[in-house]
């Protein structure tokens, strides 16, 4: 019996070995590098070069990209480019040109002031941001075409994995660099900037090589849901007009019909879960690196334990997280993962009132990446479970897009509300918004329940 059951466990380890899961460490690095560049990063950059915490709040909306991601994913989801889609596939053609567009904004950001020419440095911020969110359309889409529900939860663990390593290369990297580079940290200096964002920007080329290599995903036919069937009205229309609104009918309205189709008015219940769950940590992680400034933490500092010690406990987390739900289930680890997550942001209080130590801070940045790793990883596998594939980049990126929406907005006010409270009464607050995501989850897994997808391998 207990040979069964080492056995059992070796088993699901053994999932992220894997083609589909390895490809998706890769197109995970190459999607999250650009995230901590216009978000995280770009906070510290902005800070040391003198910008106020409320404009940086406010500058933190760029990320609203990828809030509104929906908006175009019809296209991405149907449109075929030219002689791209030809060569290299649908989703990969899509890959390509988005890729291209972040490497291509990240060397203007390297090229930019923010002392000189704010505006301009936020209006490249804002290219790749929608760039990168346009990735984030394609790659999800690809994750959920390349495989059932039995490898979306591994999937979901090696794209983090890649992912987080990427933020550890923007994160750590790009302050080591800019440390490496300065000649003196106690005045601002733009080449050490200059330097580490044109480095990012060249490591752009792991993704594009990784998209030109891999295979284009071939999910399944599957009939459309007796709700989104054409309408009769559409036959009628004249010549001209027929296709075009067919055409809106099938990309852009009809992953919507279904999804609504399916829950009922649950829906709602399951909206409201996504639109909330990740509050906690998104609305810390906008103010994170503003407070390590202002707590007197060096640059060495913060690379080394936020980003790489912190990014290893989140790896850790989310391996553990994909494991979990492969033998648990989604919901169970979905609620663990909401719970961890509001009470280790409650350390950053206390982090807040012993003010920089360092030691306090491995302790903190360890708990608190370890749960959002977690929950990540289930909360990933959540969503991917709610998609039909048959609408696959559309309706993903509605879940994803939702998950960021109020979260970012709340957010872009985190500089004011500091400078109002004060950091402990702030992280004490962020904690406490995630008391709601708890009834939610409990709630979803009460009254919805989830298509299970059988494994394309």
């Amino acid at each position: 019996m207990r040979f069964d059951a080492v056995a059992g466990w070796r088993d699901a380890f053994g999932i992220y070995l894997q083609p589909r899961p390895l490809t998706l460490l890769l197109l995970g690095f190459s999607s999250g590098l650009p995230l901590f560049l216009v978000f995280g990063t770009l906070s510290y950059w902005l800070r040391e070069a003198g910008v106020d915490r409320s404009t940086i709040g406010f500058v933190s909306w760029v990320a609203l990209a990828y809030a509104f991601k929906w908006v175009w994913a019809p296209l991405v989801d149907r449109l075929h480019i030219p002689l791209l889609a030809g060569l290299l596939g649908r989703r990969r053609s899509w890959l390509l040109l988005a890729q291209l567009a972040i490497a291509a904004g990240l060397a203007g950001m390297a090229a930019s002031d923010p002392q000189v020419d704010l505006h301009r440095l936020v209006r490249l911020a804002v290219l790749v941001a929608f760039a990168s969110a346009t990735q984030d359309i394609v790659i999800d889409a690809f994750r959920i075409e390349s495989g059932g529900s039995r490898l979306q939860a591994a999937m979901a663990a090696t794209y983090m994995i890649g992912y987080r390593l990427a933020m550890i290369v923007a994160g750590a990297g790009v302050l080591w660099l800019a440390a490496w580079v300065d000649p003196d940290e106690s005045t601002y200096q733009q080449a050490p900037w200059h330097v580490a964002y044109l480095a990012m920007a060249a490591l752009m080329g792991v993704g594009i090589l990784t998209t030109l290599l891999v295979s284009e995903p071939h999910p399944p036919a599957r009939p459309p849901a007796e709700a989104t069937h054409e309408p009769v009205f559409i036959t009628g229309l004249p010549g001209w007009l027929k296709p075009v609104v067919s055409w809106i009918w099938a990309a852009v309205l009809s992953p919507f019909i279904d999804f609504f189709g399916r829950y009922g008015w649950l829906a709602l219940l399951v909206l409201a879960l996504i639109a909330t769950y990740r509050i906690s940590d998104i609305v810390l992680g906008v103010i994170a690196n503003v407070f390590y400034v202002d707590m007197g933490f060096t640059k060495t500092e913060v690379a080394n334990v936020t980003k790489v010690f912190g990014v290893a406990m989140t790896l850790l987390g989310a391996v553990v997280g994909g494991v979990l739900v492969n033998r648990l289930g989604v919901m169970r680890i979905l609620f663990a993962g909401a719970l961890l997550v509001a009470v280790t942001n409650l350390l950053f209080a206390v982090l807040a009132n012993v003010g920089a130590s360092v030691p306090l801070l491995i302790g903190v940045v360890a708990m608190d990446n370890l749960a959002g790793g977690l929950a990540t990883a289930a909360f990933v596998a959540y969503l991917s479970a709610l998609t039909n594939v048959q609408y696959s980049a559309t309706q993903y990126a509605l879940f994803s897009s939702l998950m960021l929406l109020f979260p970012k907005v709340l957010g872009g006010f985190s500089g004011v509300i500091v400078d109002q409270i004060g950091y402990q009464r702030f992280f004490v607050l962020v904690s406490l918004m995630g008391v709601p995501v708890l009834v939610l989850v409990w709630l979803a897994g009460r009254y919805t329940r989830l298509e299970a997808r059988e494994d394309d391998a």
